[in-house]
């Protein structure tokens, strides 16, 4: 058996500005992970690298985060290792969560403790699973609102400024590898060559919608108009849809964290996908729960989040000092859940350059 020194370490790959990579981030920092058991491998998105083949290997739908791991019985000096690549955020945190504790702690040079995220009940569980679901379903996917969050020309500017650069990044990668192949230079099968493909004509939609973005619509092209106002309509259902998923998640959020007075495994998928919508809103890292949620409501048309949670007893519960409140004031749980979760040092660290 080779020696603990050198054991080949756990890998996660991310990509920092990825708000389902902050998952298992926030997760390495509750969990207690020493800086020397997981090697974190930055994919830039922006420039296209998880479409290339070397990582297709690892993680075939292109995505981030992926947590590869040595598995344990080809550990041996004699016999090269191998891997098993986890592609899901949740099945990931799960397993970071399992694989330290008390009990199971290896080869690292971290003393701090390990608690336990994954929920102590089959009742807990299951309202735990409800939340992940909730946020990763259509209706509440933050990668899409990120896209759509434009409603008007001058939003749309403002939008395009920072996603043009990202799509032709993709866009110019894509065709890279589609003409690599043709020429045999980049092999792969057919199936990578029709996702490419598919990829590439998903990234040339939006360019057409976003490099025009700096001309009024009356002064576009019969087909580029078209294109906005698709745009603009898809942008108004994406967000309405949001409206729907919010007050769901509010009815199953326990509060202040997710299930209650303890931190668990939906708490690093809420943290991650509240604070992208928090940045999409225009929050920033210093607003309180209530100032956050009100811009939330203020930015989808309708939105009302009950408020139905007592200040005192949310601030009692998660461990913070007393707020100059009055006994009787009511904060919706969402809220409450970002006072609580943003004073913790992992959502401090992950977040130490800004909201994402």
């Amino acid at each position: 058996m080779a020696d603990s020194q050198s054991l080949p370490k756990a890998a996660l790959y991310i990509y920092k500005p990825s708000v389902w990579a902050s998952v298992p981030l926030l997760a390495l920092e509750e969990k207690g992970y020493g800086p020397d058991e997981v090697d974190l491998k930055e994919v830039d998105l922006s420039a296209g690298e998880n479409y290339k083949p070397q990582y297709l290997r690892l993680n075939p739908n292109a995505t981030v985060p992926t947590l590869v791991v040595p598995l344990q019985k080809t550990l041996s000096s004699e016999i090269e290792s191998r891997y098993k690549a986890i592609h899901d955020s949740k099945a990931i945190v799960e397993f970071l969560d399992k694989s330290r504790s008390a009990q199971s702690r290896t080869h690292t040079t971290s003393s701090a403790p390990a608690p336990a995220l994954t929920p102590a009940t089959i009742a807990f569980s299951a309202a735990s699973n409800k939340i992940i679901e909730i946020l990763h379903s259509g209706a509440a996917d933050p990668n899409a609102l990120t896209i759509m969050n434009a409603r008007d020309d001058a939003s749309l500017k403002q939008l395009a400024a920072g996603r043009l650069p990202l799509f032709k990044g993709k866009y110019n990668t894509l065709d890279e590898l589609i003409k690599g192949n043709e020429t045999a230079q980049v092999p792969v099968s057919e199936k990578t060559v029709k996702f490419w493909q598919t990829k590439k004509e998903a990234a040339e939609g939006f360019i057409t919608v976003f490099k025009d973005a700096d001309k009024p619509i009356d002064g576009l092209n019969p087909e580029a108009k078209k294109a906005r106002e698709e745009y603009f309509e898809t942008a108004k259902l994406a967000w309405a849809g949001l409206s729907d998923a919010l007050l769901q998640l509010h009815k199953e959020i326990i509060g202040p964290y997710a299930l209650g007075d303890q931190i668990s495994l939906a708490d690093m998928h809420l943290a991650a996908w509240l604070t992208r919508i928090a940045m999409l809103v225009g929050a920033s890292p210093s607003d309180d729960g209530n100032t956050m949620t009100s811009k939330i409501e203020a930015h989808v048309d309708g939105l009302q989040i009950p408020k139905d949670f007592s200040v005192t007893e949310a601030r009692r519960r998660a461990g913070l000092p007393p707020a100059n409140v009055q006994a009787n004031d009511r904060q919706n749980r969402f809220a409450a859940f970002w006072d609580a979760m943003k004073e913790r040092p992992s959502w401090k660290k992950v977040y130490a350059d800004g909201l994402h």
